[in-house]
Protein backbone atom coordinates (compact mmCIF):
# COMPACT_ATOMS: atom_id res chain seq x y z
CA UNK A 1 0.00 0.00 0.00
CA UNK A 2 1.33 3.41 -0.95
CA UNK A 3 0.48 6.79 0.48
CA UNK A 4 -1.71 9.62 -0.71
CA UNK A 5 -1.07 11.55 -3.91
CA UNK A 6 -2.34 15.08 -4.54
CA UNK A 7 -2.73 17.46 -7.44
CA UNK A 8 -4.84 20.38 -8.56
CA UNK A 9 -7.05 20.70 -11.64
CA UNK A 10 -7.81 24.08 -13.22
CA UNK A 11 -11.19 24.35 -14.91
CA UNK A 12 -11.77 27.38 -17.14
CA UNK A 13 -15.41 28.44 -17.15
CA UNK A 14 -17.29 30.75 -19.48
CA UNK A 15 -20.24 31.58 -17.25
CA UNK A 16 -22.96 29.58 -15.54
CA UNK A 17 -23.15 25.92 -16.45
CA UNK A 18 -21.64 22.48 -15.97
CA UNK A 19 -18.07 21.83 -17.12
CA UNK A 20 -17.01 18.21 -17.37
CA UNK A 21 -13.48 17.25 -16.37
CA UNK A 22 -13.84 13.46 -16.13
CA UNK A 23 -11.16 12.80 -18.77
CA UNK A 24 -8.55 14.83 -16.91
CA UNK A 25 -9.32 13.08 -13.61
CA UNK A 26 -9.38 9.63 -15.24
CA UNK A 27 -6.02 10.20 -16.96
CA UNK A 28 -4.38 11.34 -13.71
CA UNK A 29 -5.83 8.46 -11.68
CA UNK A 30 -4.71 5.95 -14.36
CA UNK A 31 -1.16 7.25 -14.00
CA UNK A 32 -1.26 6.45 -10.29
CA UNK A 33 -2.56 2.88 -10.73
CA UNK A 34 -4.05 0.63 -8.09
CA UNK A 35 -7.11 0.91 -5.89
CA UNK A 36 -8.11 3.67 -3.53
CA UNK A 37 -10.41 6.55 -2.81
CA UNK A 38 -10.36 9.81 -4.73
CA UNK A 39 -11.53 12.99 -3.04
CA UNK A 40 -12.16 16.14 -5.10
CA UNK A 41 -12.67 19.54 -3.42
CA UNK A 42 -13.44 22.83 -5.16
CA UNK A 43 -11.55 25.74 -3.61
CA UNK A 44 -14.21 28.42 -4.22
CA UNK A 45 -17.49 29.48 -2.59
CA UNK A 46 -19.52 30.23 -5.73
CA UNK A 47 -19.36 26.92 -7.63
CA UNK A 48 -19.98 23.25 -6.89
CA UNK A 49 -18.96 19.74 -7.90
CA UNK A 50 -21.37 17.13 -9.25
CA UNK A 51 -21.41 13.62 -10.61
CA UNK A 52 -24.03 13.76 -13.30
CA UNK A 53 -25.12 12.25 -16.61
CA UNK A 54 -22.65 12.92 -19.42
CA UNK A 55 -24.56 11.42 -22.37
CA UNK A 56 -27.31 13.97 -23.06
CA UNK A 57 -26.31 17.67 -22.93
CA UNK A 58 -29.95 18.58 -22.22
CA UNK A 59 -29.41 17.32 -18.65
CA UNK A 60 -26.77 20.01 -18.09
CA UNK A 61 -29.02 22.66 -19.66
CA UNK A 62 -31.99 21.62 -17.52
CA UNK A 63 -29.91 21.61 -14.32
CA UNK A 64 -28.54 25.09 -15.06
CA UNK A 65 -32.03 26.40 -15.86
CA UNK A 66 -33.56 24.78 -12.76
CA UNK A 67 -31.02 26.36 -10.40
CA UNK A 68 -31.33 29.75 -12.14
CA UNK A 69 -35.06 29.55 -11.55
CA UNK A 70 -34.68 28.26 -7.98
CA UNK A 71 -32.21 31.02 -7.04
CA UNK A 72 -32.56 33.97 -9.46
CA UNK A 73 -30.21 36.97 -9.55
CA UNK A 74 -30.59 39.69 -6.93
CA UNK A 75 -32.23 41.92 -9.53
CA UNK A 76 -35.28 39.63 -9.38
CA UNK A 77 -37.90 41.13 -7.00
CA UNK A 78 -38.20 37.82 -5.15
CA UNK A 79 -34.58 38.22 -4.02
CA UNK A 80 -34.94 41.74 -2.58
CA UNK A 81 -34.30 40.42 0.95
CA UNK A 82 -30.62 39.70 0.15
CA UNK A 83 -28.06 42.17 1.52
CA UNK A 84 -24.81 40.89 -0.07
CA UNK A 85 -25.23 42.54 -3.47
CA UNK A 86 -22.12 44.64 -4.09
CA UNK A 87 -20.29 41.92 -6.06
CA UNK A 88 -23.01 41.74 -8.70
CA UNK A 89 -26.51 40.29 -9.04
CA UNK A 90 -25.18 36.74 -9.59
CA UNK A 91 -22.81 36.59 -6.60
CA UNK A 92 -25.06 35.91 -3.61
CA UNK A 93 -27.23 33.52 -5.64
CA UNK A 94 -24.01 31.69 -6.54
CA UNK A 95 -23.14 31.34 -2.84
CA UNK A 96 -26.65 29.99 -2.13
CA UNK A 97 -26.35 27.42 -4.93
CA UNK A 98 -22.94 26.35 -3.62
CA UNK A 99 -24.48 25.95 -0.15
CA UNK A 100 -27.17 23.66 -1.61
CA UNK A 101 -24.87 21.50 -3.74
CA UNK A 102 -21.72 19.52 -2.92
CA UNK A 103 -18.31 21.19 -2.94
CA UNK A 104 -16.50 17.87 -2.52
CA UNK A 105 -16.91 14.39 -4.00
CA UNK A 106 -15.51 10.98 -3.17
CA UNK A 107 -15.09 8.38 -5.91
CA UNK A 108 -13.79 4.84 -5.42
CA UNK A 109 -10.82 3.86 -7.61
CA UNK A 110 -10.27 0.28 -8.82
CA UNK A 111 -7.41 -0.87 -11.05
CA UNK A 112 -6.39 2.74 -11.71
CA UNK A 113 -9.86 3.88 -12.84
CA UNK A 114 -12.55 5.93 -11.10
CA UNK A 115 -15.52 3.64 -10.42
CA UNK A 116 -18.17 5.68 -12.23
CA UNK A 117 -21.38 4.44 -13.83
CA UNK A 118 -21.76 4.17 -17.58
CA UNK A 119 -23.27 7.63 -18.04
CA UNK A 120 -21.65 9.41 -15.09
CA UNK A 121 -19.24 12.29 -15.47
CA UNK A 122 -17.49 14.62 -13.03
CA UNK A 123 -18.49 18.26 -13.37
CA UNK A 124 -17.70 21.64 -11.97
CA UNK A 125 -20.98 23.57 -11.75
CA UNK A 126 -20.16 27.27 -12.27
CA UNK A 127 -22.72 29.56 -10.62
CA UNK A 128 -21.27 32.93 -11.70
CA UNK A 129 -21.89 34.72 -15.02
CA UNK A 130 -18.30 35.82 -15.67
CA UNK A 131 -15.51 33.46 -16.78
CA UNK A 132 -13.35 32.05 -13.98
CA UNK A 133 -10.34 29.80 -13.48
CA UNK A 134 -11.55 27.35 -10.85
CA UNK A 135 -9.22 25.18 -8.79
CA UNK A 136 -10.18 21.66 -7.77
CA UNK A 137 -7.90 19.88 -5.30
CA UNK A 138 -7.59 16.12 -5.78
CA UNK A 139 -6.41 13.68 -3.12
CA UNK A 140 -5.99 10.03 -3.99
CA UNK A 141 -5.60 7.74 -1.00
CA UNK A 142 -4.24 4.31 -1.97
Amino acid sequence: MTGPVQRSFTIATRGQGLYEFTREVTAWVAGQGGDGLLTLFVRHTSCSLLIQENADPEVRTDLRNFFQRLVPPTTDPSMSYLTHTYEGPDDMPAHIKAALLPVSLQVPVADGRPVLGTWQGIYLFEHRDAPHQRQVAAHLLR
